[in-house]
């Protein structure tokens, strides 16, 4: 049976509404399978892809609701599972898939099914020793898939004459193979020797070390697996971001990896939340597995209550967010537009920067108008004492190298977006550097510069002397009012062009509102632990850019 070109027809003839990602997909494998490419080095064998559904209907049984019950899959898992081990490659046999990304609402079944693919992998793969584990940021969260196997074994006959649950893991003595769950801050992911990978909630786990320490931990083995199974999260520049991007691109055929698997389920766009008849796209257990008026509900209170709202939108339909309390939400902070040098070469900038009191990050920023030229063009660059970098290093090698708490500092250092100073403090002669740099190479001409008056020090006299203009900007919400609201209206409307800066699209998803009387806001973190220099350093130029607009844009032109 193909439930591949059965789950294509019943798509084609609008049977089943999914997302233009999936159907993009599935539609490729089926070409893949009647037209192959020349020198396609795959094939497509029905049977193998067959064996996981067959043993998970036949072994795996019901571990809630209809105790003992035959577990009977959708055709949509039914599509996913023989794409993932139906494929072949033609000189080894082994499997085309090593790796993938299955993102869906919640409530579809992801840890029934990944119970199931577990279990396969574990039992029926051919594979001796095999190791498969599951792993999220908790240990409850990891345990969730191996608790749903244990269930499962408990109430099949065939499952329970073979596997023993012993204290950490389940044990198949035929092979010596095991399934286990680690945390990621477990101290135990090293020396591992994986067969299968199962990730779980992968939008919760901002360490991309996890991710790299458990796929090398699948070098050495015939025919791997790692599955990536997740809802969309709120935390921003994660590992989640980091693969999301990278699936996106597989499933549009911008990038090719024969090796990767895509398979999406969301909303092509925020509006469609609101139409039932689109629920699908994101749910498609929706009606069997998900119950169609528990939705209803979610997104009935969603619509009336704003702090309900990113909730619903992230984990039943798969849009980015930022959470409940972020002042602008991700689809409008994210725009991938990107300019070079060259398109900013010779023009008037209006600066802002937000200087670090102590050890925190500080970030110079450069607000650039062309003429006739709508756009709002923004150059940052971030600064942060090695002190601090070598704190973090330290407080994740105590972790057991798997700390979440801070942003990927490093990853953004050898980007060339950030700075490391030496010493326990920013050197604030750098950030004049940057400035100078930016208006000695590349002629772009600082009018006016806005700052913290409270925080500047000598910064502005070195400033200064180097022929800048030093505009002091209050940090409250009379000052920050008005230019606060403009700049999210320009976000909204997609005119600001940052480059696709990953530290400032991260500072501005950890900026909340903060309303002080009837109609002053101004910004703040949404917890203490993230930061926002960069949305502060911008709004302190953008204070400048409106008092001053008329000035300003008479110099541009």
């Amino acid at each position: 049976m193909n439930y591949i070109r059965e789950y294509v027809e019943q798509i084609r003839k609008g049977k089943i509404k999914t997302s233009a990602r999936v159907r993009k997909v599935y539609t490729r494998l089926l070409k893949e399978i009647d037209k192959p490419p020349k020198n396609y080095k795959y094939y497509f064998d029905a049977d193998e892809g067959e064996r996981p559904i067959i043993f998970i209907e036949t072994f795996c049984r019901q571990s809630q609701g209809d105790l003992g019950a035959p577990l009977k899959l959708e055709l949509f898992q039914k599509a996913y599972i023989q794409a993932l081990f139906g494929f072949l490659h033609k000189s080894t046999g082994l499997r085309r898939f090593r790796e993938t990304m299955f993102l869906v609402g919640r409530k579809n079944g992801k840890t029934t099914l990944m119970a199931g693919i577990a279990l396969y992998l574990l039992v029926a793969d051919c594979e001796g020793a095999a190791e498969i584990y599951s792993v999220a940021t908790k240990k409850d969260q990891a345990r969730k898939a191996l608790t749903e196997a244990v269930n499962m074994i408990k109430q099949s006959p065939e499952l329970r004459a073979v596997l023993k649950k012993r204290r950490n893991d389940v044990y198949f003595a035929a092979t010596s193979s095991k399934f286990e769950a680690l945390a990621s801050d477990s101290n135990t992911l090293d020396g591992l020797n994986s067969h299968g990978v199962i990730i779980d909630e992968l939008h919760a786990i901002r360490d991309r070390n996890l991710y790299e320490v458990m796929k090398q931990s699948t070098s050495s083995r015939r025919q791997p697996l790692i599955i990536m199974i997740t809802t969309a999260g709120t935390v921003r520049e994660c590992i989640f971001d980091n693969m999301y991007e990278y699936a996106c691109k597989v499933a549009d055929g911008e990038e090719i990896d024969e090796t990767f698997l895509p398979v999406l389920y969301e909303l092509d766009s925020r509006d469609e939340f609101k139409d039932p008849k689109m629920w699908q796209k994101a749910n498609p257990g929706l009606g069997v597995i998900k119950k169609v008026d528990t939705l209803k509900s979610f997104v009935d209170r969603a619509i009336k209550s704003p702090e309900d709202l990113p909730g619903v939108l992230c984990k039943d339909f798969n849009l980015r967010e930022n959470g409940s309390a972020a002042w602008l939400s991700f689809d409008d902070i994210n725009n991938p537009a990107t300019f070079t040098f060259e398109d900013v070469y010779n023009t008037y900038a209006i600066g802002g920067c937000d200087l670090s009191a102590t050890t925190d990050l500080t970030c110079a920023t450069l607000l650039i108008r062309k003429p006739n030229d709508k756009t709002v063009y923004v150059l940052q660059h971030y600064f942060l004492p090695e002190g601090k970098l070598e704190q973090l290093a330290d407080k994740k090698q105590r972790s057991g190298g798997h700390s979440n708490d801070e942003a990927p500092y490093k990853i953004w250092r050898d980007r060339g977006l950030l700075t490391v100073c030496k010493g326990a403090r920013v050197n604030f002669s750098d950030v004049t550097q940057w400035f100078c740099e930016m208006r000695d190479k590349y002629k772009i001409d600082c009018w006016k510069c806005g700052y913290d008056r409270a925080l500047a020090g000598y910064w502005i006299d070195e400033m200064q002397a180097n022929g800048f203009t030093m505009e002091k900007v209050a940090q409250g919400p009379f000052t920050f009012s008005q230019p606060m609201r403009e700049m999210g209206a320009a976000f909204v409307d997609k005119i600001v062009n940052y480059n696709n800066n990953p530290i400032l699209k991260w500072c501005l998803s950890n900026t909340r509102k903060k309303e002080i009387g009837i109609s002053n806001i101004m910004p703040d973190k949404i917890s203490a632990k993230r930061r926002i220099d960069g949305t502060v350093s911008l709004l302190n130029a953008w204070v400048v850019y409106v008092r001053d607009f008329e000035n300003y844009m008479y110099n541009v032109g």
